[in-house]
Parts: structure tokens; C-alpha cells; sequence
């Protein structure tokens, strides 16, 4: 199987190999699951019932669980935006806010407070800071 890249969020790009499908995935083997960004693509992932069962499952299992741009929007259909601290692309504050999640508007945000990590992150701009936080949870450090 093949998935479809897109660019600028909307023009066809490459077709990348899967190694699994969201159905066939587990949190079993992986140390984390890093929800990615986009509008359409995030869009489609909120309302599959894989994707809320596979970031549910990490996150009961204690691991890691990051999200960047409007990647946060599967943590609000999978409850795990609740009682968190957390950071989007600014357009999901209300729907943020509304999970009972606290926004901050922060090229980062790693919330510890909770069963798992959360690493959540605004835009491109911010993936540096986003990928050392997610290397400093996974060593530990953070």
C-alpha cells in the first residue's frame, strides 16, 4: 500500500510505502505516535475510528503522544485534549478549549501531568523545537 502526500495541504505530491495500516497498527513495539499536521489530512484523521483507537492506546499505555498544527484535533475526538495543556495551530483554540483542554499559544507545549506525555506544537515553524522536545521525552529529560 501506498499513502498520498499532499503539498501546501492540497496538491497531490508523492506516494510514500506503508509499512501498516491505521487498522492494523498498535502501540505495541513503538515508543510514540506523532499525530501530523494539516488541515485535510487532520481532518480525516479525527473521524477514524483507528486513528482515536491507536492514540487512545499509546496513551493508556503511559507513551508519548505528540501532535503538531492541527493535529490536536484527534486528541479533542479521542478525549485526550481534557484536562491538558496543550497548543495548536491557533484556528483549534475554541475546539481546544471546549475539549477542556487549556491552550497556550507556545511554539511547544509538554504537558506531563497526565497518564502520558503530551507534546503538542503550533506550525512548521515550530518543528525544531517540536522534534527536541519530543527527543528530550523519550530520553527522559523532560
Amino acid at each position: 500500500e501506498a499513502v498520498q502526500t499532499l503539498v501546501s495541504d492540497r496538491h497531490p505530491g508523492d506516494l510514500v510505502p506503508a509499512e501498516t495500516t491505521l487498522a492494523r497498527a498498535t502501540a505495541d513495539g513503538y515508543d510514540a505516535v506523532l499525530v501530523p499536521g494539516g488541515t485535510l489530512n487532520a481532518d480525516q484523521l479525527r473521524t477514524d475510528t483507528d486513528a482515536r483507537r491507536l492514540v487512545s492506546a499509546f496513551a493508556a499505555g503511559g507513551k508519548p503522544v505528540a501532535a503538531i498544527c492541527h493535529g490536536p484535533w484527534l486528541l479533542v475526538d479521542s478525549g485526550l485534549a481534557t484536562g491538558r495543556e496543550l497548543t495548536s495551530y491557533p484556528s483549534l483554540r475554541p475546539d481546544l478549549e471546549n475539549a477542556g483542554g487549556t491552550w497556550r499559544d507556545r511554539e511547544v507545549v509538554v504537558d506531563t501531568s497526565g497518564d502520558h506525555p503530551l507534546i503538542t506544537s503550533r506550525r512548521p515553524d515550530d518543528l525544531d523545537a517540536f522534534s527536541s522536545a519530543i527527543i528530550r521525552v523519550l530520553a527522559g529529560d523532560d
